[in-house]
């Protein structure tokens, strides 16, 4: 039996008639799911906790095409984020959070060459989606007069070994005629021996 939230509003009288329990025990369902409803609808009024209906709605109000099997709810919900608050005025340190917002926390290195007005994002970006709404927000956030230039970042290590050795060369001719010419090499190295 579903959680008595009607009978105990009811006179004591109607506890045992049959018909009323049922009708109490239908009711709570009901109350149940509009409560549900309403939950889902106060969620559905902030971008990180709306559900899947919400989220489409926002996408066509922003004009965005969706992708639901490339593209994760939770990416979907960073994007919806970072179109609404997109708004002027911009500088550096903006387009760096929301770029970290958007990527990860350090995966992207925004700089500016004023000299030169270039505009220079690096990150390591993976997957297409994401490089789309980064390369969208920059072209927003970008004044007319710089250049954008993306730096592709490579995470990785390189590990350097040393190895140093010793060869004897003979050299094969002599500057005072004797030696011809093609006749043999004009040195000869020895074997190559270990030092560390």
């Amino acid at each position: 039996m579903p959680e008595d939230r009607i009978l105990i509003h009811l006179p004591a009288f109607y506890l045992g008639i049959e018909d009323f329990t049922e009708l109490a025990d239908t009711e709570t369902v009901e109350l149940h799911l509009m409560q549900g409803a309403i939950d889902q609808l106060f969620d559905d009024q902030f971008i990180e906790t709306s559900g899947l209906q919400a989220v489409k709605r926002r996408e066509q109000m922003l004009g965005i095409q969706a992708d639901p099997a490339a593209e994760t709810m939770e990416f979907r919900r960073r994007r919806l984020l970072n179109r609404y608050q997109t708004k002027p005025p911009f500088t550096i340190r903006y387009l760096q959070r929301q770029l970290d917002m958007l990527v990860g926390q350090g995966m992207t290195i925004v700089s500016v060459n004023y000299a030169d007005r270039v505009l220079t994002v690096t990150a390591g970006i993976d997957n297409a989606n994401v490089f789309k709404e980064v390369h969208r927000t920059i072209e927003t956030v970008k004044p007319a007069n710089l250049v954008y230039q993306q730096n592709t970042a490579l995470t990785g290590a390189i590990e350097l070994e040393e190895h140093i050795s010793t060869r004897e060369m003979k050299w094969n001719y002599t500057l005072d005629g004797s030696w011809k010419l093609g006749e043999k090499p004009f040195l000869h190295y020895g074997t190559e021996v270990p030092v560390k």
